[in-house]
């Protein structure tokens, strides 16, 4: 199983970073199996970040084997959805950019990728339009809808398997908007899609 993570995919979060680099492809980062953290277990905090933050995102799961697909038929490579967290250890990050360094460190390590439950994505009106938020001890934190993605799902995935064989249960975390921010112990955390919660886990 392989995790995709998409990078730059909002306007607003390429703002509030302060980000002036445009990509013409999409930008991806992979995460390892151990990344991942499901079934609402809590996230730990790791000794070696003092700035752990959040980034909320809508998520899919590839469900056929599948290369070089075409953008057109990229939908039917996929069929459930859910919301995740990529966790950033956000001072590693900061001081590997500062020396030109790769940072999967900062994006990669242990449980950094948490996943809700999944759904049909029939269960959606419609995938590309589809409102996602993140609550963290029930105040909104931060909000987005997938419209304003630069780079839609199937276009990511289509992009993806021109590089990477795409297996059956390979998740692709699509991209986060702007209003991230950082965690701490004893919150809690709290994914919607389209008001329906599929993600709650707490900080230890």
């Amino acid at each position: 199983m392989k995790i995709f993570a998409i990078g730059l995919n909002y306007a607003s979060h390429n703002k509030e970073m302060e980000r002036t680099f445009k990509s013409e492809e999409p930008v991806i980062f992979m995460k390892p199996d151990t990344a991942l953290l499901k079934g609402d277990k809590p996230f730990f905090l790791p000794d070696f970040s003092d700035e752990i933050h959040y980034e909320t995102e809508l998520v899919v799961k590839i469900n056929r084997l599948g290369k070089n697909i075409s953008e057109r038929f990229a939908c039917r490579y996929y069929d459930e959805i859910t919301v995740g967290i990529d966790f950033t250890a956000r001072d590693l990050q900061r001081k590997q950019k500062e020396r030109g360094l790769p940072w999967e460190i900062a994006k990669s390590f242990d449980n950094s990728a948490a996943i809700g439950a999944f759904i049909s994505k029939s269960e959606v009106a419609d995938v590309q339009n589809a409102d996602f938020r993140l609550d963290i001890n029930n105040q909104t934190v931060q909000r987005g809808n997938t419209k304003e993605m630069i780079y839609p799902v199937d276009k990511i995935i289509a992009y993806i398997s021109r590089f990477f064989t795409l297996k059956m249960g390979d998740l692709i975390f699509t991209g986060t908007p702007a209003g991230i921010g950082p965690v701490a112990i004893d919150d809690r955390l709290q994914g919607y899609l389209d008001n329906r919660k599929l993600l709650d886990l707490r900080i230890k």
